[in-house]
């Protein structure tokens, strides 16, 4: 097998009991496969990570960001292949994958420009009594454990690994087991950039290994990225540690259209929110909630785009949505198929698993939705849009915001006021006004309520990985 876990600065063939198998969810095949990481190889791995942290936090900014550049152009280098790498292993449609690696070139090449700031970010502190001053310095948090999702390899990871190393922080990262292979590149580029051994390791494996590093009395603090379930469960972890946790976790989140909307814009907006990856994002607006006036125009207009989208395999033909990852995701969608139907849900489009090879289900749209219905309350995870209607703005803000989730929000009105109005009112971490979910590194990512605890991207991302010293000197 070829070795997929790099530690302390070399490669090494996994000595764990599980074997993972890397497929091809278009075709349902495997492509791959490589040996977890043991127990023992997670312990080497922050060992090389504590041993690696008192040089590189201390390494001048200038050269931790001249390292993050090298990581932004060594990604432009081997574009087309991590490209194809995804398309393969994620389905991703080529316009999503491309997409995907600029969004990791630009968090390295962001936080490359932060590096270089952080020695003015030490200053002196005002103090009302005299005789004393005081500073803060702002310094790596430490080891960190990263453990990232398989929907947006690349992307996921660039989010923590950049900003903890421009922190100066050291790191242990655990890829998912669905797409182990891809984050693979980070070793190899970080090898090919000479980055002193032990600042990246990088561990594979299934949930014994994921196990092993959260619950792991050497780290500082953990980032984890995914569901709940597993989110809960390393929150527990990083408790009986008493350390930092950053915890980006799932959504259900609403896209709110009011009437003044323009139809055809609107449906856009809606299927890119509810189709993208096939719909396996925690920000997936899976929650339609549509004006009175114009709810069975758009309604039906929503019907035909759905039923227009080409589900393909994106390395044979042109596709607008690809599989869903692994057969895994593909069971869940298709149990909560048979929930609607239990349910007696009004299907528009879709509510189905597609009768071909691979892992594919049908674009899917349900229409009044009860608030009471799993399939409007539970996180799906897969391109299955549920839809009611409202009357006036007070209920469409009380229907978005009654949610155990908070991740993020779209709103579609001409009338800018009121949207605004609208968007400060939801209980979200991040929402769109007439848009896309363009998601920008400058600006933040995170949730509230169940969707998580912290923040990604932007300077609160750097701030995650940073601790917060005070020095107070008495001048007497």
């Amino acid at each position: 097998m070829t070795p997929s876990h790099y530690i302390d600065g070399r490669w090494a063939e996994g000595q764990g009991n599980d074997c993972i198998v890397v497929h091809d969810p278009a075709s349902g095949q495997p492509f791959t496969e490589l040996m977890a990481a043991s127990s023992t190889q997670v312990d080497q791995a922050v060992a090389a990570a504590r041993r690696a942290l008192p040089a590189w936090k201390t390494t001048c900014a200038a050269d931790r960001a001249r390292y993050l550049r090298g990581f932004a152009e060594q990604l432009g280098v081997r574009r087309e292949a991590l490209i194809a790498l995804q398309m393969r292993n994620n389905g991703k449609p080529r316009h999503e994958a491309e997409i995907d690696l600029d969004d990791a070139i630009a968090t390295f090449a962001y936080y490359a420009e932060l590096a270089e700031q952080l020695p003015a970010k030490n200053r002196d502190v005002p103090l009302a009594a005299p005789g004393f001053t005081a500073r803060t310095r702002l310094e790596a948090i430490g080891v960190v454990g990263m453990i990232v999702p398989w929907n947006f390899p690349l992307v996921t990871s660039a989010w923590k690994l950049a900003p903890a190393l421009a922190a100066g922080c050291t790191v242990v990262l655990k890829p998912s087991e669905v797409t182990p292979v891809v984050e693979l590149a980070y070793g190899q580029i970080a090898e090919q950039l000479g980055l002193p051994a032990g600042v990246l390791n990088i561990v594979n494996g299934k949930a014994d290994t994921g196990a092993a590093l959260s619950g792991h009395t050497g780290l500082d603090k953990l980032s984890f990225t995914g569901s709940n379930g597993v989110g809960s469960q390393v929150m527990r972890a990083a408790a009986a540690q008493c350390r930092p946790v950053t915890l980006e976790l799932g959504g259900k989140s609403a896209i709110v259209v009011f009437d003044d909307c323009d139809i055809d814009q609107a449906v856009e907006w809606i299927v890119a929110g509810i189709t993208w990856n096939a719909g396996q994002m925690c920000s997936a607006t899976s929650r339609l909630l549509v004006q009175d006036g114009i709810a069975d125009a758009l309604l039906a207009r929503l019907q035909a785009a759905l039923g227009q989208l080409r589900v393909g395999n994106p390395q044979l033909e042109e596709a607008d949505m690809g599989p869903l990852t692994s057969q895994a995701q593909w069971l869940k969608v298709a149990s909560y198929f048979a929930v609607a139907r239990e349910e007696g849900l009004k299907c528009l489009a879709g509510g189905q698993t597609l009768d071909r090879e691979g892992w594919f289900v049908s674009p899917t749209l349900y229409v009044d939705v009860p608030q009471s219905s799993r399939l409007w309350c539970e996180e799906i995870f897969g391109p299955v849009l549920c839809a009611r209607r409202f009357g006036s703005e007070a209920e469409a803000i009380a229907l978005a915001n009654d949610s155990r989730f908070g991740l993020v929000a779209t709103v579609c009105s001409t009338d800018l006021q009121r949207a605004e109005r609208v968007a400060d009112a939801l209980e979200v971490g991040h929402v769109w006004i007439n848009s896309v979910q363009a998601v920008f590194v400058e600006t933040s990512w995170g949730g509230t309520k169940a969707s998580g605890v912290g923040r990604e991207l932007g300077p609160w991302g750097l701030a995650g990985y940073q601790s917060v010293k005070h020095v107070t000197q008495c001048l007497g």
